[in-house]
């Protein structure tokens, strides 16, 4: 049994996708961050810069933080996502979406959704570089059908629930044809939908307009 301590965000609904993906059984203790439950002491004990997600793998007596971390040790554990041909490719993909398209689309939602006019230059700085974010993904999805090649894998796992927050960036997903491509096509996907929606049973990804 995997128990996945996470929250409601592009970072949990990673591995609760990956975790649908490859059909592991789970159970979900939700870390409410509007609360603090990240600093409490028990979860720093598994989560040592307090952040979510973070698995145990109860059979293995195994602990995991960060979310790339995780999906590796997912994708190793089962053998799926991660094949070897294309494994530069993934780690570089997964890369990137670890320290730049997380990131900076993490910010742009903290000045442009959570925290409009507070900063004019934060919210102008991110919405530039989460739209540069958009058409550089455009550009690798218009030579490969998936970020690291021909087969879906954790790159598209880590990346997908951010681009998912498509509404809140305001930039139009429409507008970019091959990113709208591989969004829609993934976005169909029964283990998607149902690691999607491991916090609220209604909430799909959102259409693309």
């Amino acid at each position: 049994m995997i128990e996945l301590f996470a929250a409601n965000t592009p970072n949990g609904k990673k591995i609760s996708i990956m975790l649908e993906e490859i059909c592991y059984e789970f159970k979900v203790t939700k870390i409410d961050l509007d609360k603090g439950e990240q600093f409490q002491q028990d979860f720093k004990k598994i989560s040592p810069l307090n952040k979510i997600p973070v698995i145990i793998d109860h059979k293995k007596n195994k602990t995991i933080f960060e979310s790339g971390a995780i999906l590796i040790y997912l994708a190793e554990d089962s053998g799926k996502f991660y094949n070897n041909k294309d494994r530069l490719e993934i780690n570089q993909w997964l890369m990137a979406q670890m320290g730049y398209i997380g990131p900076m689309l993490g910010q742009h939602h903290q000045f442009h959704h959570y925290n409009p006019g507070k900063s004019k230059f934060g919210e102008e700085r991110y919405f530039k570089i989460s739209k540069r974010i958009y058409r550089e993904l455009d550009e690798r999805l218009a030579v490969s059908k998936y970020l690291a090649g021909n087969d879906y894998t954790i790159a598209d796992i880590a990346t997908f629930p951010w681009i998912a927050r498509h509404e809140w960036h305001d930039i139009g997903l429409s507008q970019f044809k091959n990113l709208t491509r591989w969004y829609n096509e993934i976005s169909k996907r029964d283990a998607v939908i149902k690691g999607f929606s491991f916090m609220n049973k209604n909430e799909l990804p959102p259409k693309v307009q």
